[in-house]
């Protein structure tokens, strides 16, 4: 069993049915979930005033106990509105002492950054309460990876990825990429060189998505990583205006301008289904013509 401590530090649940079905999946599977109070909390669009929701990402550093995962409800927009006032020294002290092991993605992507760029700190990308957990249906393979990543200290994730030959070695970071893009040229950004960054999305056209990249690229971000692999791209529909143009296209242009590896296909990001990656983890990406693996180690995980 595991003890899921929830969090709100982002938009209004507007899903609520989700949100309590998720936690009646967590609870017959055998864990616990406290603080569920945060999932009914509003202010306007989001899920309670700046500092109820600060508060909820600065108690962590008083949390008790082994085995805690923390999970916010969902994402949306707000973790931007309280990464100059986050404990983050208090926090990082809490997870040498007793690592909490923190699970999330979309807006949530700016405080796991944050964590990174000040502290080190690990945390996890991946599913979360409402979306995932409380969908229609939880998908097995999103579930599956879930538990995967958590309890081992070595695992790896497969998949039929497109991209060139490739071996690379380094720290595991990024996320969703409008949020990374967003903390260029603030303290939240890690500094990160020789790493493998990954990236995702949700209802960005190609031409968006490329234009992000492209800012992360002429910040010279990109070429200090060793491999970029892309996820999921949900609603990243190409229209008729475009004439051919989409992700597929999108891509081979910037590995034309991109001195790095860029290797797509992976399952991650806000599609039902989802693997769950340690941000700041070591990780070794090998690519051959139609397979992929990603091998992470040094993340915490949970004693069982």
């Amino acid at each position: 069993m595991s003890l899921i401590h929830l969090i709100a530090p982002s938009g209004y649940c507007i899903n609520q049915t989700a949100a309590l079905r998720g936690v009646q999946r967590l609870e017959q599977a055998g864990h616990r979930v406290e603080n569920r109070e945060v999932i009914a909390r509003r202010d306007q669009r989001f899920a309670g005033t700046d500092q109820q929701r600060l508060a909820d990402v600065n108690a962590l550093a008083t949390l008790r106990g082994d085995n805690r995962i923390v999970m916010p409800v969902r994402g949306g927009y707000g973790a931007s509105r309280l990464l100059e006032n986050i404990d983050w020294s208090a926090l990082a002290e809490r997870q040498q002492r007793q690592p909490l092991l923190i699970c999330g993605h979309s807006d949530f992507t700016a405080i796991q950054m944050g964590l990174l760029a000040t502290a080190g700190v690990i945390t996890f990308s991946g599913p979360m309460l409402a979306a995932n957990f409380g969908g229609d249906e939880l998908n097995t393979f999103t579930e599956d990876h879930f538990w995967r990543a958590l309890r081992n200290a070595t695992f790896s994730v497969e998949w039929n990825g497109e991209g060139p030959a490739c071996r690379a070695s380094g720290t595991l970071w990024g996320g969703n990429l409008a949020m990374l893009v967003s903390l260029i040229g603030t303290p939240w950004l890690p500094a990160i060189s020789d790493g493998i960054l990954v990236v995702e999305d949700i209802n960005e056209h190609p031409f968006r998505v490329e234009r992000m990249l492209l800012q992360l690229h002429h910040a010279g971000i990109l070429a200090r990583q060793r491999a970029i692999v892309l996820g999921s791209f949900s609603g990243a529909t190409a229209n008729d205006y475009d004439a051919g143009y989409g992700l597929q296209s999108m891509a081979e242009y910037l590995r034309s301008r991109l001195s790095v590896p860029l290797i797509g296909g992976l399952d991650f990001g806000h599609e039902p289904r989802t693997v769950t990656l340690p941000l700041g983890a070591q990780a070794t990406l090998v690519h051959t013509p139609g397979a992929s693996t990603l091998t992470l180690t040094g993340h915490p995980v949970l004693n069982e």
